[in-house]
């Protein structure tokens, strides 16, 4: 009968269980994110560690298997997690936040499939790395460090974006009203959707960010749910809109303060909404090492103080080590607008705007019920008297059923012999009020000829050619044609 070794037995039994996210951070110990004069300090650390680790392995295969083994078994272990002090010299540890990984290391893009996959569904060019395609998916609320996360990214990318829409609404269709033209653009290139292009196009999302999930699906920290009730109200946060709405650049930051037309362009976001979640104006700091204007005519002097460097790779000191929770679709939005800010960068001009026309504006938007109208018989009249026309008038076209339980009468509106819009009701005031209606909408979605738009993006570095009107990047840059300014809107 072969003999039991009953050493062996013992040593494994009392071996403290191994926990796996150790080796993962040991494999990830060496990342660009830590500076290399850190890692050659951790270096000896490590050693020491090692060392200690496998003198305690020794000792513990050379105990044999007792009763007492069982007893002592959990201050083993709990020598085991934690090495001695005296054997690490604290002096040269570096700073916990310089190598802690919030989200997947970079050098792990390029062996996700997930990324590479996305990469190619999307047709993006290939001057975009798919490092920077894993940081777009990087969101603010799980990586706090601006060097990591794709906050810098998204502000480009959302100004490119509302300049491209607000460009191509403008000179296709200039007599559209404000309101409508900022519902246009967030339907276009709002919150909502953005979040669903992001599932159009399959990314995924965690449920929680960490170094070891894969870089192709968005990280992000989630929100909690719940129906807590506003301060001061007696509503619900989810049922009263936009709730926290600071930074508005108004003396009262009350919600319903100075909400017309001029304050929704001139203070309001591209959306003509408050904005959210900002500071206000005499409470807001400028942000780590922004420039700060001199009097004219003014030098600094040699001695003057310096401003601090940017630290980019750990967090700001505004934002704390646990940041702010956010929502699954302001994350895809962010994301988004990330993308077109990152191939702007890396492949120009050409390829944001083909990515904007492919993914944006490809998208069918019916402008028709945008309009909301609340007089339109009185700013009907006034247009015919703006543009010098004849008053409307309405006439009945035709009827059925002027006794029965369910009337119809088509009713036009016309000046002179000119007919401006024609509606359907149930009553000879509902089909007037609607041919008024629908007059003004044909009004307000003229749209000229294809051939005379012209948007100004579509002539950048025309003018720095070399004569054959290619602008930047060798791309065809088109001749600029005056557009059309109309007059403005009706306002009664």
């Amino acid at each position: 009968m072969k003999r039991l070794r009953l050493e062996r037995w013992a040593s494994q039994i009392q071996q403290p269980p191994r926990n796996p996210r150790l080796y993962l951070q040991r494999s990830f110990a060496h990342d660009a994110r830590a500076p290399r004069r850190e890692w050659q300090i951790q270096q000896p650390q490590q050693q020491q560690q090692n060392h200690w680790r496998d003198q305690s392995r020794g000792a513990i295969t050379r105990r044999h298997a007792s009763t007492a083994a069982s007893a002592s078994a959990p201050v083993e272990n709990a020598a085991w997690e934690t090495p001695p002090t005296d054997s690490i010299n604290h002096d040269s540890a570096p700073p916990a936040s310089s190598t802690a990984l919030f989200t997947p290391s970079h050098l792990r893009a390029t062996q996700s499939a997930k990324l590479s996959a996305l990469h190619a569904r999307l047709s993006l060019p290939s001057k975009l790395p798919l490092q920077t395609l894993a940081r777009c998916l990087i969101d603010p609320s799980a990586d706090p460090r601006p060097a990591y996360n794709n906050a810098s990214l998204a502000i480009l990318g959302q100004d490119l974006l509302g300049y491209y829409t607000s460009e191509y609404l403008t000179c296709r269709y200039p007599r559209l009203p404000m309101p409508v033209l900022f519902a246009a653009q967030y339907a276009y290139a709002g919150n909502a959707t953005l979040g669903a292009m992001r599932a159009e196009w399959g990314v995924e999302a965690v449920a929680a960010p960490g170094p070891e999930v894969d870089p192709g699906l968005l990280q992000l920290k989630r929100t909690i749910p719940g129906n807590a009730m506003q301060e001061g109200e007696m509503r619900r946060i989810k049922d009263m809109p936009q709730a926290r709405r600071l930074g508005s650049g108004r003396r009262n930051e009350d919600w319903n303060y100075r909400r017309g037309t001029t304050s929704r362009i001139v203070r309001d976001d591209q959306f003509g909404d408050l904005h959210t979640d900002l500071p206000a104006a005499e409470e807001h700091q400028p942000y780590p090492g922004a420039a700060i204007s001199q009097p004219g005519g003014s030098e600094t002097s040699p001695g003057a103080e310096q401003p601090a460097p940017l630290d980019l790779t750990n967090p700001s000191s505004s934002s704390s080590a646990d940041p702010h929770p956010t929502t699954l679709e302001t994350a895809s939005a962010s994301f988004i607008r990330a993308l077109v800010g990152a191939l702007y960068l890396h492949a120009g001009i050409p390829a944001a705007k083909h990515f904007h026309a492919s993914h944006i504006l490809s998208r069918h938007l019916p402008l028709s019920p945008l309009f909301a109208f609340t007089h339109p018989t009185r700013d009907l009249s006034r247009l015919c008297a703006r543009e010098g026309l004849e008053p409307p008038v309405a006439r009945l076209l035709s009827e059925t059923g002027r006794h029965s339980r369910t009337p119809v009468f088509v009713v036009g509106v016309y000046s002179g012999k000119e007919k401006l819009g024609e509606g359907v009701g149930s009553s000879l005031n509902e089909g007037r009020v609607r041919a008024a209606g629908n007059a003004l909408r044909g009004w307000y979605l003229y749209s000229p000829p294809e051939s005379e738009v012209v948007v100004p993006s579509e002539v950048e570095g025309a003018v720095g050619g070399a004569g054959n009107g290619e602008g930047e990047g060798g791309r065809r840059a088109r001749k600029w044609k005056p557009q059309m300014v109309d007059i403005g809107e009706i306002i009664t």
